[in-house]
């Protein structure tokens, strides 16, 4: 593949900004549009490229900071969403080592069952998940299942931390896990994940919005994802990058049929197939289903359970 090799920072429909990485280009952005209507090799996408992506351009020699997109590099991995509004999978980032998926224990309310969207969408695309519960140096225990539904995270193997970027809880720790890899930051409109990144790298001063009162969410600050190099210490081999999301409302997960859901729960996996109805149990309402022994044992939470019915509901409705 010709062209100079380049970073996807932002775009919207045909039109990204990238930056270069190679030669005379390293480390300057440019402006670029994509040869021909759109890459044979990402078709059938709401969008061809997003943050993290890797690809080649051809340079303009009279408008150097202008030019064309020519293809996209292999991808280690992406995540996506199913887009509703155009009936196609949506890229949300590429080549990603890590999905923050962020929310808060209140302003707006902790809602468990969003986060299980998300973590699903990680295990389908197999990229680590941490929750980050932000604005907890607002939470007094004002509803016990905020705990008690991270905690269960925790104990099925995900990691919680529990981060202020107003006082700076948890900010280390955060910063530890994305030094040197390309992470993204997932959550509803309210939760800060805005704040989060000034808090990283108090210099990008991303735009943070406040709360809509009337709903009780978030109102959208961010309004195109967009990749973020944050600082890195002195002799890093590699540097540090975030993708910064728009507020997502409805997660609806791509990529797998509704009888699979199953394998992409952490705690239900195990149980797949051991069922007295084998891979062909519905989870509902069959004899022997281990996945609603375990439910009634404590094993599988409740509201774990209740998610797994609702998304493989809306997988089985696509």
């Amino acid at each position: 593949m010709d062209g100079v090799r380049a970073l996807v920072v932002r775009g919207s429909r045909n039109i990204f900004t990238v930056r270069g990485e190679t030669g005379a280009a390293d480390g300057a952005e440019m402006e670029c549009r994509i040869k021909g209507k759109i890459l044979k090799e990402i078709e059938g996408y709401y969008n061809p490229l997003a943050p993290g992506d890797r690809v080649r351009v051809d340079t303009d020699p009279l408008q150097p900071r202008r030019g064309r997109i020519l293809g996209v590099e292999k991808r280690r991995n992406f995540l996506t969403r199913f887009n509703q509004k155009g009936q196609r999978p949506q890229i949300l980032g590429a080549n990603l080592d890590t999905v923050f998926c962020v929310t808060s224990p209140l302003s707006p309310p902790f809602r468990p069952r969003f986060l299980d969207r998300l973590l699903v969408q990680a295990e389908i695309a197999r990229i680590k998940a941490v929750i980050i519960c932000n604005k907890y140096d607002l939470y007094r225990g004002e509803d016990p299942d905020t705990e008690e539904r991270l905690e269960d995270f925790c104990r099925i193997g995900y990691e919680v931390l529990r981060v202020s970027a107003k006082t700076g809880l948890g900010v280390d720790r955060l910063r530890l896990l994305g030094m040197g890899k390309t992470s993204i930051l997932l959550g509803q409109s309210g939760v800060g994940k805005s704040s989060l990144i000034n808090a990283l790298n108090p210099p990008v001063h991303a735009k943070t919005g406040a709360l809509n009162e009337k709903y009780d969410r978030g109102s959208h600050t961010t309004s195109l994802s967009q990749l973020i190099e944050l600082p890195a210490p002195a002799g890093a081999l590699s540097p540090t990058y975030i993708i910064d999301t728009p507020g997502i409302r409805r997660m609806v997960p791509d990529g797998i049929k509704a009888e699979e859901l199953v394998l992409y729960m952490k705690e239900f996996a195990g149980l797949a197939g051991l069922c007295t109805y084998g891979l062909s149990c519905s989870h509902r309402s069959e004899p022997g289903c281990k996945i609603m022994e375990a439910v009634a044992a404590g094993k599988i939470h409740e509201g774990r359970y209740e998610s797994f019915l609702r998304i493989s509901d809306e997988l089985a409705a696509l």
